[in-house]
């Protein structure tokens, strides 16, 4: 039966956590846990679920909200460097995957139509399982990564045209062909899709960034609204004969620009690991294993072929326009699994008449063995290539290019969290010593409103995890917080230490008990600024009342302990330093740091 009621949701969700956690004890990849659930309560095991109904739709939802966080990570100066590189290879996988996959499946005895769309079905990779593991590593931002994404979005738009196309061919076929001329269809898809690009060029010009400073000053409605404007685009995308996966990530790109992205992003990464376990299910669920046990012989070689061959080509391309071995090692790897396109294609086969039943089995099969095997590799590429980077490093071009890449303009000295009064004076100040400043800060007018010179200003809570990911921690030689409230401040700590940030950590305390948790916490320095300055205004009070100090003209006093501090009687070559006070782990400064 279909998931329709809510006890039976609450059961797969109960199914899934529980082989999830036998999954990580056993030290598998979650993936193929939840894939392994999807086949469980699927039509091929318990019959719980259909491929189809409300988990679909959750699944479709996952989806948009990855490909999303995808598109607001896009570098533009990186996607200049390395577009040619994933356009290249996109390409060129998809023809030479292709023309040697149906060469295979001639051989196995498969007729011309059967090989073309098996041959077809192995060239695309899964985009979504693919962003997902490198995520999981961490390795979205590297080369390899960057340039994995770019080839995938491409093979994504290359497999659209090739469904329009068999949708329109299969539609001429049916009614005679008179009417639906296949190179009209060709134009009128590229026409939607300029159309659709320049409707969402001109809202990132004229309409998203004034209505995100609106917005972003509520956490709640700016998460709502990255959903909601996520699924919108993928909606009108999908209406317009395109996937949602393009449309979602058009809509992430449209927001990449703004200083809201890594706060957005970062808010969204466990609604969407909570909606991918729905693609993983409805994946297992689709599954069809009619023929399956007649097909091993020849699911095995199209697999050996998928897990093997198409790392090679890949690799191959990107030796040749003179890229790293292992750079291309590291890409390959990414397309050595067939797609959840690859499955509707073959369904898309069927409904048209071209194939049978037994070749969609076969495709399932060949899907099922090959997702699972890349995981494993994609999980443990970095060993993999430990063992056999040596003898691959052989063929590697004299004169390798190395793909500009240089972000130096990140590189920071502190991380400053907060730009209120306190925070703000100490942003001027370590500016002035010549540092430079990344201030992090929830007001979206003081980040929209900075004008400080050598302090960039960003969008993001100091109380979100998954937002360090998207800061300089291994440059930064200093993470101060200006922020007053005392959790919050504990709670990125936490996060910094997590993220292995071996920097100097200063924190802002108000009273005697936060100075003593934040010290047991192992911070290296924690500021009182009220103590600090009612010490220093009673100092100058106390000269001036015993006649040691002149009266100021204005009447007015002005206690400023600035921002830095001394450290407490540990020598380090940072650029705050100084005798410890003897307060007790409080600190007072004595002017600006030097370098």
């Amino acid at each position: 039966m279909e998931l329709h009621d809510f006890p039976l949701l609450a059961a797969v969700l109960a199914v899934a956590t529980v082989i999830g956690l036998i999954a990580t004890r056993l030290r598998q990849p979650l993936i193929v846990a939840f894939i392994g659930v999807g086949i469980l309560v699927g039509p091929a095991a318990l019959g719980w679920v259909e491929a189809d109904g409300t988990i679909e739709l959750l699944a479709h939802l996952g989806i948009a909200v990855l490909l999303f966080l995808v598109g607001l990570r896009l570098d533009l100066h990186l996607v200049r460097t390395t577009g040619p590189i994933a356009l290249a290879t996109g390409l060129g996988q998809v023809v030479f995957t292709s023309a040697i996959g149906y060469l295979i499946a001639r051989l196995l005895g498969m007729d011309n139509v059967t090989s073309l769309y098996v041959a077809v079905a192995l060239t695309f990779s899964s985009t979504i399982i693919i962003v997902k593991l490198l995520s999981d590593k961490r390795e979205l931002e590297q080369l390899h990564g960057r340039i994995a994404v770019g080839f995938l979005i491409v093979q994504d738009i290359v497999v659209v045209m090739v469904m329009i196309a068999l949708t329109a061919f299969g539609q001429r076929n049916a009614i005679g062909g008179a009417e639906n001329d296949l190179s009209t269809e060709v134009l009128l898809v590229l026409g939607k899709g300029i159309g659709l690009l320049a409707a969402i060029a001109l809202l990132m010009k004229f309409v998203l960034p004034r209505l995100l400073d609106h917005i972003a000053r509520s956490q709640e409605l700016l998460v709502l609204f990255g959903v909601a404007y996520a699924i919108s685009i993928a909606a009108i995308s999908e209406w317009l004969g395109f996937s949602t996966e393009v449309g979602a990530f058009l809509a992430g790109v449209s927001l990449a620009t703004t200083p809201y992205r890594d706060a957005l992003g970062a808010r969204l990464v466990s609604l969407r690991d909570f909606m991918l376990l729905f693609f993983f299910l409805q994946l297992g669920a689709g599954l069809e294993f009619t023929d399956a046990g007649r097909q091993l012989g020849e699911a095995a070689v199209l697999s050996l072929f998928v897990l093997i061959g198409n790392p090679l080509i890949v690799i191959v391309i990107m030796a040749l326009m003179r890229y790293p071995v292992r750079v291309g090692f590291l890409c390959g790897l990414t397309v050595a699994q067939i797609s959840e396109f690859s499955l509707i294609l073959a369904a898309l086969g069927l409904s048209l008449g071209h194939i049978t039943g037994a070749t969609v089995s076969l495709i399932t099969v060949v899907g099922l063995i090959t997702i699972g095997v890349s995981t494993y590799l994609i999980m443990y590429s970095q060993q993999i290539w430990g063992r056999i980077g040596g003898w691959l490093e052989r063929f590697q071009r004299v004169g390798v290019r190395q793909p500009d890449t240089d972000r130096s303009g990140d590189d920071v000295d502190v991380i400053l969290y907060g730009l209120g009064r306190f925070g703000g004076h100490a942003a001027d100040r370590l500016a002035r010593a010549g540092l430079r400043v990344l201030a992090v800060d929830w007001d979206p007018y003081r980040v929209t409103h900075n004008e400080r010179e050598g302090v960039t200003a960003v969008f993001g809570s100091a109380e979100d995890v998954h937002f360090l990911e998207t800061l300089p921690l291994s440059r930064a030689r200093w993470v101060i917080s200006a922020i007053p409230h005392p959790n919050t401040n504990l709670a990125l700590v936490d996060g910094l230490r997590r993220h292995g940030y071996e920097g100097r950590i200063m924190l802002t305390a108000h009273t005697p008990r936060e100075v003593e948790r934040s010290r047991a916490a192992g911070v290296d320095i924690v500021l009182d600024p009220f103590s600090e300055a009612a010490d220093t205004a009673l100092d100058i009070v106390s000269e001036r009342a015993r006649g040691e100090g002149g009266r100021s003209d204005a009447g007015v006093l002005v206690a400023d302990p600035g921002p830095t501090a001394p450290h407490d009687g540990t020598p380090h070559d940072g650029p705050l330093s100084g005798p410890p006070d003897d307060a007790g782990g409080t600190r007072r400064a004595e002017g600006p740091p030097e370098r």
